[in-house]
């Protein structure tokens, strides 16, 4: 490749034109009922040398140019989809988990100002060096480059394709346990593949301009969810749930423009009933044991439904039919909500854009960053309910003076699918203007349909 090229490719504008578009109780986890099938997908890995000559043809050239293109330079050889033994051949190891490192975002749309903004995560002070062309400038100059293909839910309409390319393999093998399986090539055939960089071994140096005044600290997780980036330095990538934070911000405008609802929201399996379940991270961690999933995150389309990450059981499926109905939480101690109703669609929109909680709200059940509008998604959602007619129900856990979890929360889920519930009919109070002034000063013309 000349030097002509190669600096085309380094061209700041060149890469703009690869922007993606704007009691008791049982749970059975896997019943094949809920199952939807899924074309299975054989792990495959490949090494590809730099293409130098005109003989060098094929998948090598292919692979290259689309790394050239997302701004790194196979400097001798590059990795893709390596099974685990061929990482651990690599020198790949375990790296110690971390938890905790902060999720710098731009384009934070819940409301909250950007950690980043365009100008510091597009230019810099560096001694003038684009920030983002220092992270992938320093993978191009190690020998060799780790690429891994996956996606963000398993739907095979509405997922996010994720295109790893890192200077470490230990980084990859951490990270494989993050994404989904693809079939082969299909981050070539996708027009709005999301890109991570990591860089595990760059400088202190880098490392503090891509930090951007953050608090000081080896291991940075940055997003830029208009250019569907995210650069994880440092060790970064072995904090799993901030990883998937960042990812689960950047796949939403996509899940989105193909057909998806991107939902903050976990999936219970009871019998021949799949359950979409909004409930705060408390509640959640008292019954992680009866989820599909503890991460937060699924793909509601309009036949079935997906989790964003891959499952803790490795043999369960990855796909569940529409859910059967969908249980809200909230926690009320002034009496004004019931311990359980029964809601409309219109209600339940409302109450899941409200997310209230211990006397605060959280709109959309969302406590991360997001780049969806929470009154967009709660309209969505709403259509959902309607098209599929999905009961949906409000539990109040804080209804006395001890809060319901794990099992007797449980038990209340099982008895809102067995009984006659109530329809949601507040018991007086001044909770209801509490939800109209927090709700009438975050959005603007709230659809007369969504109700308290």
């Amino acid at each position: 490749m000349n030097n002509l090229v190669i600096k085309r490719f380094l061209d700041p504008s060149f890469f703009r034109s690869f922007s993606r578009p704007t009691a008791s109780l049982t749970f059975l986890l896997y019943p094949r009922r809920n199952v939807v099938s899924v074309p299975s997908v054989e792990e495959d890995g490949e090494t590809v040398n730099f293409p130098r000559d005109r003989e060098d043809t094929g998948f090598a050239c292919g692979l290259n140019w689309a790394l050239a293109g997302k701004g790194v330079i196979v400097k001798d050889k590059a990795f893709r989809n390596l099974k685990t033994s061929e990482l651990r051949q690599k020198g790949a190891t375990v790296a110690e988990s971390l938890s905790g490192l902060p999720v710098l975002v731009r384009g934070n749309a819940l409301g909250a100002a950007s950690e980043i903004s365009k100008p510091q995560f597009t230019f810099g002070s560096l001694h003038g060096v684009h920030k983002w062309r220092s992270v992938t400038t320093h993978i191009s100059s190690v020998s060799d480059i780790y690429v891994l293909d996956g996606a963000i839910a398993s739907s095979s309409k509405c997922s996010a394709k994720v295109r790893i390319i890192s200077d470490s393999p230990s980084a990859i093998f951490s990270l494989s346990n993050v994404l989904w399986k693809v079939p082969s090539r299909a981050i070539s055939h996708d027009s709005c593949p999301l890109t991570v960089y990591v860089a595990s071994s760059i400088s202190q140096g880098v490392v503090d301009a891509v930090r951007l005044g953050a608090q000081a600290n080896e291991n940075v997780i940055a997003a830029d969810i208009d250019c569907a980036s995210l650069i994880l330095c440092g060790k970064a990538f072995s904090d799993a749930s901030a990883t998937k934070e960042a990812l689960a911000t950047l796949s939403e405008p996509v899940i989105s423009a193909r057909g998806g609802i991107p939902l903050p929201a976990r999936l219970l399996v009871s019998d021949d009933s799949v359950i979409l379940l909004f409930a705060p991270e408390d509640i959640i961690q008292s019954c992680t044991y009866q989820l599909v999933s503890a991460d937060s995150g699924v793909v509601l389309s309009s036949q079935d439904v997906a989790p964003y990450f891959p499952i803790k059981n490795s043999s369960g499926p990855s796909l569940f039919k529409f859910p059967i109905a969908v249980v809200l939480v909230t926690s009320d101690s002034s009496g004004t909500i019931p311990s359980i109703s029964k809601l409309s669609p219109g209600q339940a929109a409302y109450h899941f854009l409200a997310g209230y909680h211990n006397g605060k709200f959280m709109p959309a059940y969302n406590k991360g960053p997001s780049s969806v509008d929470a009154l967009e998604l709660a309209k969505a959602f709403l259509s959902k309910l309607k098209d599929n007619q999905t009961t949906s129900f409000l539990i109040n856990v804080n209804e006395g003076e001890k809060s319901v979890t794990g099992k007797v929360f449980l038990t209340l889920v099982q008895s809102a699918l067995s009984k006659n519930i109530p329809s949601f009919h507040p018991k007086g109070g001044d909770l209801k203007g509490k939800y109209k002034s927090f709700l009438s000063c975050r959005f603007q013309e709230i659809p007369e349909e969504l109700s308290f």
